[in-house]
């Protein structure tokens, strides 16, 4: 009891918020993204998407990097945002937010996108047919049916924007009560011996990423409806 009253819980607070405004981001626009890819020919189509999903491939320090380069005080763009509009991104909360919303987008949008692809076409021509606009039938048609896909995507967007460490440490630090994630703070407080804070945060992330599996297989339909092989 004693040792739970000395956690500062803040990695877990900043975690929380970070997940829930990474992927409130990268939702809507894993959405917009996943509508626009199938519109285009499948030479474009490929193209884009090669470049939409890289930040899943790769190493989260290199998308770090390049969002160090992007958001730094020494680049263009990010003394423009600061002068201009008193955005700091390096070292700051946003910071945490744009790395993990940079990491999760990916998942939003190929899950998204796979759902899209598995709609009835036959439910898009009866739209048609009923005179509705292609936003309407895609708000009221498109996206229900492809409910469980979108919601899976979302899940899996939130589990990976809480569990981001490489791009959140390269571009909004380790600030104690400020950009300290549980992710980071579970490798700080390992790089300090402190073995048995590192491992309280472990449980912690372990229980989240338990309960989000669960959540996962309830949203995609396969966890009391799935057959049970003997």
């Amino acid at each position: 009891m004693e040792f739970l009253q000395e956690i500062n819980w803040s990695p877990l607070w900043i975690s929380l918020k970070t997940g829930v405004v990474a992927t409130t981001i990268a939702f809507f626009l894993g959405i917009f993204c996943a509508r626009k890819i199938m519109k285009l020919k499948p030479a474009s189509r490929a193209i884009l998407d090669g470049i939409l999903t890289m930040p899943l491939v790769l190493p989260p320090t290199v998308a770090g990097f390049f969002l160090l380069l992007i958001f730094s005080l020494r680049r263009p763009f990010g003394k423009f945002l600061m002068d201009s509009f008193d955005f700091k991104v390096v070292q700051t909360w946003k910071g945490c937010v744009i790395a993990a919303a940079v990491i999760a987008f990916p998942l939003m949008y190929r899950n998204a996108r796979a759902a899209f692809e598995q709609v009835d076409v036959n439910l898009i021509y009866a739209g048609q047919t009923l005179g509705m606009s292609d936003r309407k039938i895609f708000w009221k048609v498109i996206v229900p049916a492809a409910g469980p896909g979108i919601a899976s995507g979302t899940v899996l967007a939130f589990a990976r924007a809480i569990g981001e460490y490489g791009a959140t440490s390269m571009l909004a630090g380790n600030i104690l009560g400020k950009t300290r994630t549980v992710s980071v703070a579970i490798a700080s407080e390992t790089a300090a011996g402190n073995y048995d804070v590192a491992g309280f945060w472990v449980v912690v992330i372990v229980v989240i990423s338990f309960v989000i599996v669960v959540l996962i297989n309830i949203v995609s339909g396969r966890g009391m409806k799935s057959r049970r092989w003997i």
